[in-house]
């Protein structure tokens, strides 16, 4: 008997698509490639036309990548980030995606969207054309539902800058979103453990996304990602005054929504059948690798910079929680954005969150794995 049981989230009034495009379609050839052969090209026999789809579209946006560089690429190089970033962070399924909606409302920001971290290699020169000229077709290549937890999903919507920086080549543990029965790259969470050589290439290629960013749209960019947790003090060699906000959810519903949210993704994204192995092990162990590495990163955050929050208590008062943020930033004018908050909690109203049903059993082995953290914040 299965140790978990799960009541999914009320399914939307309308028919929503579930069919998702997998990631790698936006990748260009160069880090497919290497993908391939970090993965000793074991793609599953009923998978191999994707994987020669994913050949033809990324030797396309490698072209297209050319193309930008001829346009642009001056341009970029000669960009400056001048704000440092604000990053929100947290363990997968903690609440990540509603805080990072909802500080992009503030027009003081901007946001890698679902578009640019989808197509890395050139949404410069193409996401106008694609988007505004196509929207229709651009519509129908999205499903309209995060197949793991029903979030609307949409082109212009916030996204993981992770997934951006996947596609540019860059090594990154979610190629196991693809390769879910291989070893990953974990070296490439925390970044420490690499080679000065290869630190300085991920950090070259993530401050040129950075750059495709800034150009585009010239204000402070607010990024998110689970992945950034483990990765303060990397980033704070490159942003020395750059913000954090951690976000933290009842450990007990993480457990059961990341274990959830893996075994979709691999069977949406998966070049391979998954087998789950050692899938639960990871999640045990992922989770207490993160908050280590978050406290090794606190003594280097002033309270300025750092600032910490219950998922529960934002979604009970979104906006008396967002004002402690802003004031313990620093970030100020709040105010402005307090209508467009109301806005989109109107709009995002009928949403419902999946229900789990641990049994005894796993409840008191996840307090076994995790009781440290889960007594520091009162679960």
């Amino acid at each position: 008997m299965s140790l978990l049981l799960e009541n999914k989230a009320q399914a939307p009034s309308h028919q929503a698509r579930t069919w998702s495009p997998k990631f790698w379609y936006g990748g260009n050839l160069a880090g497919w490639t290497k993908m391939l052969i970090h993965n000793r090209f074991a793609v599953d026999l009923r998978y191999l036309h994707e994987a020669v789809l994913i050949t033809v579209t990324a030797l396309l946006n490698s072209t297209c990548r050319g193309v930008e560089e001829a346009i642009w690429g001056g341009r970029i190089r000669r960009t400056e980030i001048i704000q440092p970033p604000l990053f929100v962070i947290g363990h997968w399924r903690s609440g990540t995606t509603l805080l990072h909606e909802l500080l992009a409302l503030d027009p003081r920001f901007t946001y890698p969207n679902t578009y640019e971290c989808m197509n890395p290699n050139h949404f410069l020169l193409t996401e106008w054309f694609d988007t505004v000229l196509f929207p229709v077709l651009y519509r129908m290549l999205l499903p309209e539902r995060r197949p793991f937890d029903n979030v609307a999903v949409g082109w212009e919507r916030p996204q993981e800058d992770e997934f951006a920086l996947c596609n540019l080549g860059l090594p990154s543990p979610y190629q196991k979103l693809a390769f879910p029965n291989r070893t990953p790259h974990e070296a490439y969470l925390s970044l420490e453990a690499l080679s000065p050589r290869k630190l300085r290439h991920w950090q070259r290629g993530f401050l040129l996304f950075l750059k495709h960013l800034t150009l585009r749209n010239p204000k402070r960019i607010v990024l998110k990602s689970p992945t950034h947790t483990y990765r303060i003090k990397v980033l704070l060699d490159l942003f020395p005054t750059a913000q954090f906000v951690h976000i933290v959810r009842n450990p007990y519903t993480v457990y059961a929504s990341t274990m959830h949210m893996w075994k979709t993704i691999f069977a949406v994204q998966g070049l391979q059948r998954p087998r789950f192995d050692g899938l639960e092990e990871h999640v045990f162990d992922c989770f207490l690798k993160m908050h280590d590495k978050l406290d090794e990163a606190r003594p280097l955050l002033g309270s300025s910079c750092f600032h910490e929050l219950r998922y529960e208590d934002l979604v009970r008062d979104p906006i008396g929680q967002l004002q402690v943020l802003y004031d313990q930033l620093d970030l100020k004018g709040f105010e402005p954005v307090v209508a467009k908050v109301q806005h989109y909690l109107k709009e995002t109203s009928g949403y419902q969150t999946n229900q789990f049903d641990l049994t005894p059993e796993l409840k008191a082995r996840i307090r076994q794995h995790w009781a440290p953290i889960i007594d520091r914040y009162g679960y």
